[in-house]
């Protein structure tokens, strides 16, 4: 029997794919518990559509990736930190204040896809942090700590 997951199952395949089962497998467990679906001819044609409209807006959502991407490859940012008289910054600098910094410079990237190198920054200077835009599209942006 020919089936058709809606999520992805160990095992035996990914969302939207159309997989051969046994019966006895596809009837009384993977239907039922809402696994998957019969793959018949209209399912198999809402599927096609499905995947088809997918591709289109993944594709724009990549182009428009990449082209931020690009723009964040060369902006320069500097992020304010209060300082004390030895040069040792109050607290750290953290992926909170580099996406604020980032979007005073009109990029909006959300806090949890920034990933900095080091453990803590108590120090001024120059810093890079890797930024995950996409599934598979990743910049490296350096940031500079400057005093307030």
């Amino acid at each position: 029997m020919e089936i058709i997951l809606k999520q992805d199952v160990k095992n035996l395949g990914n969302k939207d794919e159309i997989v051969k089962v046994k019966n006895g497998y596809g009837r009384n467990f993977l239907i039922p518990q809402g696994f998957a679906i019969l793959a018949n001819e209209s399912t198999k044609k809402v599927l096609s559509e499905t995947l088809r409209q997918r591709a289109h807006k993944e594709e724009k959502i990549r182009t428009e990736s990449q082209n931020l991407a690009t723009k964040l490859a060369t902006v320069k940012v500097e992020v304010g930190a209060k300082v004390g008289e030895s040069g040792k910054i109050f607290g750290s600098v953290n992926a909170l204040q580099l996406a604020e910094a980032l979007k005073k410079l009109g990029h909006d990237v959300d806090r949890k896809n920034i990933t900095i190198d080091t453990e803590a920054i108590k120090h001024l200077g120059t810093y890079t942090a890797h930024i995950k835009i996409y599934k598979d599209i990743k910049v490296d942006v350096e940031f500079e700590v400057v005093a307030e």
